[in-house]
């Protein structure tokens, strides 16, 4: 089926960015709102946007009158009887879009496609009080439309294969990615974002470090576009906890996306994010007052001599690279000497764990993360005794290039390594579960969430072994189910394939 002619039910901000797209791509478009005013309202601000493109030059004057030519504004709903596709982005009530998704029945054709951009509600729910369950689908697109070039195409359990691939190849003609998706809580992106925010909160609640801290080794350090607390704030807590919340407890309470009570807390506290000018951050003018400054680097008049040990050789060389560099002295023997500093490099462990496991004082332990980018971030994690001048030491040495240095207290693993680990490992899980395959979840979440890559992908980059060995590190100590191994991932591990592989 060749779609030509579609109806956007509700001229909210989804429902206009749609409808901007597909005219842009040459469709015919009716939108209907059942509130009196709101559709014109919607048109008119969406002509001033067009007109705004139009001055950059992305489109002629000519071209911008025939863009608003296709678009429709219909007094009733029965007008829209003749259209391939109907796209319902109305408010997140299933019962609401039931008894529209019925009366739509009624006036359309057989052939007629009835698509919701519903984020959170079960497309078999929504189907399932209608005659004909088969010709229904989700079609979940982000905001802003125009920009975010995504869109999840969700299989309701009645859902027959060729409304799937109309609306994938609709998606293709209005310039946007298609991904096929089950129908499950979440979806792909809303699902697999779950570990972000939720780990960085766990990590904080811990008293790891401050959310500022967090938010510059994520940034910097992992290279994500925003840290979480920042997004939290971004987004707001009015919706981005009972988006937690929902995904939670629709999983029967599975610990992967346990939310924190500190969000619950903020919420009712009414410290949402930066629409009220207060979050984890506070705001004036959009700019953030409160983010702590990156540590001064400590005054160290002598070196002491170096001791390495890491979990990986090539950890070593690069750290050893490093200090010699800088003209620092190893010490290479085999138990360091006593008064040496005693630098380790261990994954999802924390440093007293880590100098036990070595047999080594803790007195005189750091330990560095290398699971990020050494020449962007370093973060640095002394154990519970470890005496200040050699932590001082160990965060003027690596301070020497000018790179920022982070300085947490002890944890099960490093940020990062937490995080990257909980993200990677719930990518996997989604495709374990087979609700989109690997490649699609990739570019879902890459696309919808901003992610510097691909979570599966990613994997892969860092060393899904690696991922692996902090897994099962930090469950092995915590005991906490939300850090069990997909058995995607620990499959792949154990005989050597990609995290990408899909049999």
């Amino acid at each position: 089926m060749n779609i030509q002619s579609i109806a956007i039910i509700g001229a909210g901000i989804m429902g206009m960015g749609i409808a901007q797209i597909a005219a842009q791509a040459g469709m015919k478009v009716q939108i209907y709102d059942s509130h009196m005013g709101n559709a014109q309202q919607g048109l008119n601000t969406l002509k001033t946007t067009l007109e705004k493109l139009q001055q950059k030059g992305k489109f002629s004057e000519e071209e911008l009158k025939q863009i608003l030519s296709r678009i429709l504004i219909v007094d009733t709903l029965e007008q829209v009887d003749a259209v391939d596709l109907v796209i319902e982005a109305i408010i997140e009530d299933l019962e609401i879009k039931q008894n529209l998704f019925k009366q739509l029945e009624k006036i359309v054709s057989t052939d007629t496609i009835l698509a919701s951009n519903t984020s959170s509600l079960s497309i078999t729910a929504i189907a399932s009080v209608l005659e004909h369950p088969e010709r229904v689908a989700g079609f979940h697109f982000f905001n802003p439309v125009p920009l975010m070039k995504i869109v999840e195409v969700v299989a309701g359990l009645m859902t027959q294969n060729q409304v799937i691939n109309t609306l994938l190849d609709f998606a293709k003609t209005v310039g946007h990615l298609g991904v096929t998706t089950k129908d499950t809580p979440g979806f792909i992106v809303n699902h697999a974002g779950r570990a972000y925010g939720t780990e960085a909160l766990k990590i904080f609640s811990e008293g790891v470090a401050s959310f500022s801290e967090i938010d510059r080794i994520l940034r910097d350090g992992a290279g994500f576009r925003m840290g979480p607390f920042e997004l939290l704030d971004l987004t707001g807590l009015d919706v981005s906890h009972p988006v937690m919340e929902s995904i939670y407890y629709q999983y029967y309470e599975e610990d992967r996306y346990r939310p924190n009570p500190l969000t619950r807390q903020m919420l009712e506290g009414k410290k949402i994010g930066r629409k009220v000018g207060e979050g984890f951050y506070r705001y004036e003018n959009g700019n953030k007052q409160n983010e702590a400054p990156v540590v001064s680097i400590p005054k160290v008049d002598q070196f002491n001599q170096i001791w390495l040990q890491a979990d990986r050789a090539q950890d070593v060389e690069l750290l050893k690279q490093y200090l010699q560099q800088h003209g620092l002295q190893l010490d290479e023997s085999l138990q360091p000497d006593s008064d040496s500093l005693i630098i380790l490099a261990t994954y999802g462990e924390d440093t007293t764990t880590a100098a036990l496991r070595y047999g080594v004082d803790p007195k005189r332990a750091v330990n560095i993360d290398m699971l990020t980018d050494f020449a962007r971030h370093r973060t640095l994690m002394p154990s519970l005794m470890t005496d200040q001048s050699y932590i001082d030491q160990a965060h003027a040495i690596f301070a020497q290039d000018n790179v920022t240095v982070s300085v947490i207290d002890e944890s099960y693993g490093f940020v990062a390594q937490r995080v990257l680990a909980m993200v990677i490992n719930l990518a996997c899980d989604i495709a374990q579960q087979k609700i989109a395959t690997a490649s699609d979840i990739d570019q879902a979440v890459k696309l919808g969430l901003g992610y510097p890559s691909g979570p599966i992908s990613w994997g892969d980059s860092l060393g899904a072994d690696r991922i692996l060995l902090i897994l099962e590190r930090i469950l092995a100590s915590t005991h906490d189910q939300r850090y069990r191994a997909s058995p995607w991932l620990k499959r792949r591990v154990q005989l050597g394939l990609p995290l990408l592989y899909q049999s």
